[in-house]
C-alpha cells in the first residue's frame, strides 16, 4: 500500500507545487542559500557524487530501518530539522510537522526563532521534540527558556554555533522579509496570487515569534523588532559558553553547525552527547565546504567517540542513503518537509516522511543493506 500521494512521488513534486501555493516572498526565503547560492548547491551536488555498490547474490533478509540515538529507538534514521519563520511560509507549519513525526516516531527539533511555542509542541509531540537555541544575550532569558524546555519534559537541547552573524541573503533584502510581511504593492500582490495560503494565514492568525513572545515589549514596529530581535540574541559562542550551558542543562546537549575537527574536538572535551554537522542549508557562509565534505572529514576523526548526526543538502531518501554511507548516525532534512507541507498543508508532514522512507527502504533493498549501519560497507570508493 502506498502511504504517501502518488501524484506528488517525488521532493521535486512537492517543490514545484509549493512554488505555486505561498508567495513568491516566502518561497525565496525557503528555498534561497546566502550570497550566490555557491554552497546551497554545492550542498546537494557534492552529496549526490557519493555512490552505493549493490551485493545482488548474497542472501536477502529484509531491511531495517530503526536507529537507536539517545536512548530512544527511532522509526527510521531521519528527522525534521529546524527552521525559521515556519508558519509564514505555510500557516500552522511547525504544529503540522510536529505532529506528523510524533505519529511516525521521528525527531522533530523546534527552532527559537519558528512561529509556535515551546510548550505547544512539547504537547503535541508529548515531550518528545528536540529545541535548537540560538543563544539569547541575556542570560535571564536563557535561563526562563530552559525551565521551559524543563517543565515541559523537553530532553534534547541542540545549541546553535553556525550563525555569529546573521547569513547575506539578498532575495530576502529585495522581498523586505518581515514578519508580518510589509505590505509592498508587491508583496500584497503575491499574497493574493495565493488564495490557499491566505485562507489558512486568517485561520491561523498572524505568524509571530511565539516561543520569543514573552520576552518581547508589545506594540513593536517591525523595525523596532528587527532591533530587537538582533539585540537579544548573542550568536557568536565560545567554549566559556557552551561549558555553562553544559553544566547547567541536565539532559542531552547537541552541538549544531560543527564544520570542522577543530570545533568537533572541542564539543567532545566539554562532554557534549552529540554533534549535528551542517552549513545552515547553505544560507550562512557562501564560500564554506559542503555538509558531506565537512562529514566526511569528521568522521575518519570522531567515529563511535560521539554520534555524528548530518543536514544541509539532504533532499530525499537516497541522500539519506548516501550520507549514511559516508559515517552519519542520524540525518535531518528541512526544506524538504517544508516543500510538502506548503504542497499539500496538512497532509504535507505525513507524505513527506512516507515518501523519504519508501525511497530509503527501495535503495536499501536494491543493495542488499539489512540495516542502516551497514551502508557504509556498501560505499564505492
Amino acid at each position: 500500500m502506498i502511504a504517501y500521494h502518488p501524484s506528488y512521488p517525488s521532493i521535486d513534486d512537492l517543490r514545484a507545487r509549493a512554488r505555486r501555493r505561498i508567495p513568491r516572498f516566502a518561497f525565496e526565503y525557503l528555498d534561497g542559500g546566502c550570497n550566490e547560492d555557491v554552497n546551497l548547491d554545492r550542498n546537494t551536488r557534492e552529496l549526490r557524487e557519493v555512490q552505493l555498490r549493490p551485493q545482488y547474490l548474497r542472501p536477502f533478509t529484509g531491511v531495517r530501518l530503526d536507529t537507536e540515538l539517545f536512548g530512544h529507538t527511532y522509526s527510521a534514521p531521519f528527522g525534521i530539522a529546524p527552521i525559521g519563520l515556519q508558519g509564514l511560509i505555510w500557516p500552522g507549519a511547525p504544529r503540522i510537522l510536529a505532529r506528523a513525526a510524533r505519529e511516525a516516531n521521528i525527531p522533530f527539533i523546534l527552532s527559537t526563532v519558528t512561529t509556535a511555542s515551546i510548550e505547544e509542541i512539547a504537547e503535541i509531540t508529548e515531550g518528545r521534540c528536540w529545541y535548537q537555541l540560538y543563544h539569547p544575550a541575556e542570560d535571564r532569558i536563557t535561563e526562563d527558556i530552559l525551565k521551559r524546555l524543563e517543565s515541559a519534559g523537553v530532553e534534547v537541547l541542540v545549541l546553535l554555533c553556525d550563525v555569529p552573524s546573521f547569513g547575506f541573503r539578498p532575495r530576502d533584502i529585495r522581498n523586505g522579509l518581515s514578519m508580518p510581511p510589509r505590505m509592498t504593492l508587491r508583496n500584497i500582490a503575491q499574497m493574493l496570487g495565493c488564495p490557499a495560503w491566505g485562507v489558512q494565514m486568517l485561520r491561523q492568525g498572524i505568524p509571530q515569534f511565539a516561543t520569543m513572545k514573552r520576552y518581547m515589549p508589545d506594540g513593536m514596529s517591525m523595525k523596532q523588532l528587527g532591533l530587537y530581535m538582533n539585540r537579544t540574541f548573542d550568536g557568536r559562542l565560545s567554549e566559556e559558553k557552551v561549558a555553562r550551558l553544559r553544566a547547567r542543562w541536565k539532559g542531552k546537549l547537541v552541538l549544531k553547525g560543527v564544520a570542522g575537527s577543530e570545533d568537533a574536538a572541542a564539543a567532545v572535551r566539554l562532554g557534549l552527547d552529540g554533534l549535528i554537522v551542517s552549513n545552515h542549508g547553505g544560507r550562512q557562509l557562501d564560500a564554506g565546504e559542503s555538509s558531506i565534505r565537512s562529514l566526511e572529514s569528521i568522521v575518519a576523526d570522531f567515529a563511535g567517540r560521539i554520534p555524528l548526526m548530518v543536514d544541509s543538502g539532504l533532499r530525499d531518501g537516497p541522500d539519506v542513503a548516501r550520507a549514511m554511507a559516508v559515517g552519519a548516525d542520524f540525518t535531518f532534512l528541512g526544506r524538504s518537509f517544508m516543500y510538502g507541507v506548503a504542497a499539500l498543508g496538512n497532509a504535507g508532514g505525513r507524505h513527506t516522511i512516507e515518501l523519504i522512507r519508501a525511497q530509503l527502504k527501495q535503495v536499501m533493498e536494491q543493495v542488499n543493506c539489512a540495516h542502516i549501519t551497514g551502508l557504509p560497507q556498501h560505499r564505492v570508493g
